[in-house]
């Protein structure tokens, strides 16, 4: 439902049917909208991988562009009357709404279970963690139960750790990931880099690699790998591209990266090498190194 809603508020499938039966190019297709290529790329990318478009890779004319055309679920939206877009609103939006809300409320349960069934020896050797953006400390607790030579330190905003509850093993700090993060061996950052930009990135991995030892230390994002154009890694893969719509549409520049992405972004916060590490979920775990 969302992705034919997405379709349709953008006109997408009345753009593509102005050309008849001729493909489409990106930077046509933006043109047509006025939406901006980089944008238009990740909303195509989900939308073709639901099946509401077609992606052509045409090399006669235009070497590696890639072309987008009608599909028969396409050609019948182009052609739906404006009211019965009608179907696709308030309702449905507040729903997905409360149920994106309650996801946010236990990700960290999930997504921090996933880590320590997965891959649990990327905490041996850790005595201290910083979890980055920790809200009310749930992932550390988690961890430090899972962990318990661990000792937690769970740094967010000050007025949001002033109501979070006391726990065993995690310390709660206040404080500004852009200012500075405490030291530690370790530092974790769950589902926070995919809310900012390239840039912001950057300075925020560059405070965590401040934060942790030269030698041994690590920092450990928790955070959805987007497959490659033409690929599609498991089950999870539309999930993914869904959560980068929802990104998309709450924040001003985040968004869910590819591993070509977070190796750009590593490198250029500073991190001599990085590792990605799949699990059965829609979260990847990328560990660098400074």
């Amino acid at each position: 439902m969302r992705a034919v809603k997405c379709a349709i508020e953008l006109k997408l499938p009345e753009a593509l049917e102005s050309h008849g039966d001729q493909p489409v190019s990106l930077s046509e297709l933006s043109s047509s909208i006025g939406c901006p290529e980089i944008s238009l790329r990740r909303i195509m990318r989900f939308l073709t991988h639901q099946g509401i478009f077609k992606k052509l890779h045409i090399t006669t004319t235009r070497p590696g562009s890639v072309f987008y055309a009608q599909t028969p679920l396409s050609r019948l939206l182009a052609r739906a009357r404006d009211d019965e877009s009608a179907m696709w609103g308030m309702e449905i939006d507040e729903n997905y709404s409360k149920l994106f809300q309650e996801f946010l409320a236990c990700h960290a349960k999930v997504a921090t279970s996933a880590v320590i069934e997965s891959w649990p020896e990327i905490f041996q050797g850790i005595g201290t963690l910083v979890d980055v953006g920790g809200h009310e400390g749930t992932a550390l607790l988690n961890l430090v139960k899972a962990f318990p030579w661990i000792r937690g330190i769970n740094l967010d905003r000050p007025e949001v750790v002033s109501e979070a509850p006391a726990l065993d093993g995690v310390e709660h700090v206040g404080g500004d990931m852009f200012e500075s993060i405490p030291k530690a061996d370790a530092v974790m950052l769950m589902w926070i880099l995919h809310d900012w930009s390239d840039e912001l990135c950057i300075e925020i991995l560059k405070k965590c690699k401040e934060a942790i030892a030269a030698k041994n230390g690590k920092v450990i994002i928790v955070e959805a790998v987007i497959d490659e154009e033409g690929e599609e890694r498991d089950e999870y893969t539309g999930a993914r591209l869904a959560l980068d719509m929802t990104i998309m549409a709450s924040t001003v520049s985040g968004k869910e990266r590819t591993a070509k992405e977070w190796e750009l972004l590593v490198n250029a916060a500073g991190f001599r090498r990085h590792t990605i590490k799949h699990m059965k979920a829609i979260e990847s775990v990328i560990v660098a190194y400074p």
